[in-house]
């Protein structure tokens, strides 16, 4: 019961956050719910209801879909072109930003040299969805924004492996290079096996199920979303990585929905649809979870004398990580000097960061070791994410503003809609019909107010369902209002450029709007 609570808070609390992001449109919608996180924490009755965090049921019910549908959105031939540098980014950037974050916090800090590396190793995952929040209302270049996002979808499996190796040194005293070496194969390699074998059975399996009389749509849609918590535990279970696995298995999805989006269409709308929620409320709960750990971590904590000395840690992982990244971005990716600190402040720290330094909770570490890395590891976060927000206002392109976007689409939408009147009025109708047309036309305007809708309901309510006569006249009706929208939309696209974005959007309302006013138009009484 208790999960089931806090489940449904980090659920609701993200839904509030998505609804704030539409108010405050300029601000990244993962700092809202950062704050949203942090209010939870300072209310007691909300925050007494969370669960403590678990690393494992994170990575494994959050993290891993998310990589999923990352890799789902990735095309595979373009991993193809570019695995070479995005194995070099998952095993030599990795293992360089360790072991000079490694003994560059030894040096400063004073600390153990195994628990240095631990800190570094925790350090070194880069998180995708982290990095879209410093972007907020930016153009990120097409070149390093391919390689931040390969990075991050592979480079979290590398991180485990050295952390595991660091924790090992940590509590053995010792490196096991040979042992650690065939892990990191085996992990690798294996992940990447399972992942492609385990997808691709089941894009066969629901390829032949959508060619029978057998195949279910909600079936396979639910098919489709546990996939990612099966394959990553499964994965886990045989001691491969479980990371790697799910983000190949993504990349295969990618190729099946290319290749089969017109087997069974619907199928497939409603998959993208699905798969968009679900990103979309997973990201905010990622951040929601951030921001109250944070304010949990700082309360546990407090401020002493110590608090120099985390925070001078965090400034130097954080540090060490730019500038290596920087120099690997120069020297290996062949960036200029603009692209490489693009690339270098675009790694940005995130949840599996956290994630990954709480696992070290089952290990036997220090309290105050423990504590110390958690501290570390929250400033190494704040930093990769206040940083690169603000110097990214100033080398980054700006996108048009929110405002004037909705000003140029209400403008295309109002002219659109108005062709499609103009042709309604023209119609022989029956007034009731034509009434009713004209409304769910104004309606599409998005110029009708919540009292026009109320009185319109109320005559739904009073009076009786259009025979089925009058329904094959209003589905007629609104395909001709809909082929005069498209029409528009056409010569629009043709004659204004700047504007085909939109118009495309607009172009698909329209589609989906055609699609649920086709349909039987006689009811099964006047058949009889």
């Amino acid at each position: 019961m208790g999960m089931m609570i806090s489940t449904f808070i980090l659920a609701l609390a993200a839904v509030v956050s998505m609804f704030a992001a539409q108010v405050f449109s300029k601000i990244s919608v993962n700092y809202i719910s950062m704050v949203v996180g942090v209010g939870i924490f300072l209310i007691p009755s909300l925050g007494s209801h969370i669960e403590n965090f678990n690393s494992d049921i994170f990575i494994g019910l959050i993290v891993a879909p998310l990589l999923f549908f990352e890799g789902q959105a990735t095309h595979l031939n373009s991993v193809g072109k570019e695995l070479k540098h995005i194995v070099q980014m998952a095993i030599s950037l990795v293992i360089l930003c360790m072991v000079l974050a490694g003994f560059g916090v030894w040096v400063a800090a004073g600390i153990s040299l195994p628990l240095a590396f631990i800190l570094a190793a925790i350090s070194t995952p880069t998180d995708a969805t982290a990095t879209e929040s410093v972007t907020n209302g930016l153009k990120m270049p097409k070149n390093e924004g391919t390689f931040l996002k390969m990075e991050a979808l592979f480079n979290d499996a590398s991180g485990i492996i050295l952390l595991n190796m660091a924790t090992l040194w940590y509590v053995n005293g010792y490196i096991n290079y040979q042992e650690t070496i065939i892990d990191f194969l085996i992990s690798a390699v294996g992940g990447v096996a399972v992942g492609f074998a385990f997808a691709w059975v089941m894009v066969l399996f629901r390829q032949i199920l959508i060619r029978t009389s057998y195949n279910s749509l909600n079936s396979q849609i639910l098919l489709y979303i546990v996939e990612p918590f099966v394959l990553y535990y499964l994965s886990e279970q045989i001691h491969i990585s479980g990371i790697i696995a799910v983000v190949c298995a993504g990349l295969v999805s990618n190729a099946e929905s290319q290749r089969s989006r017109l087997t069974n269409a619907q199928q497939v709308h409603f998959g993208d649809d699905v798969q968009k929620m679900i990103t979309e409320i997973f990201n905010s709960i990622v951040f929601v979870i951030l921001g109250f750990m944070f304010t949990k971590i700082i309360f546990d904590e407090r401020f002493s004398t110590d608090s120099l000395k985390w925070l001078a840690i965090g400034t130097i992982l954080y540090v060490v990580n730019v500038l290596t990244r920087y120099v690997y971005g120069r020297l290996r990716l062949k960036f200029n000097n603009r692209s490489g600190w693009i690339f270098s402040l675009g790694g940005v720290h995130g949840a599996v960061t956290l994630a990954l330094a709480y696992t070290l909770a089952e290990y036997h570490v220090k309290n105050s070791d423990f504590n110390l890395i958690l501290m570390s590891e929250s400033v190494l976060i704040i930093l990769s994410l206040i940083v690169p927000t603000i110097v990214f206002r100033f080398v980054l392109k700006h996108e048009a503003t929110n405002s004037e976007i909705d000003e140029e689409v209400a403008e295309i939408r109002v002219n659109m809609v108005h062709q499609a009147i103009v042709t309604i009025n023209k119609m022989y109708l029956p007034d009731n019909v034509k009434k009713s047309v004209t409304f769910d036309l104004m309606a599409q305007k998005q110029r009708t107010r919540t009292r026009d809708f109320v009185r319109e309901w109320l005559e739904v309510v009073k009076h009786s369902e259009f025979t089925g006569a009058e329904k094959e006249l209003e589905m007629r009706a609104f395909m001709t209002a809909f082929e005069q929208e498209r029409q528009y939309l056409d010569m629009i696209s043709q004659s204004e450029v700047k504007y085909q974005n939109y118009v495309f959007k607009l172009y698909n309302e329209i589609l989906m709007a055609e699609s649920l006013v086709i349909g039987p138009t006689v009811s099964e009484d006047e058949t009889e």
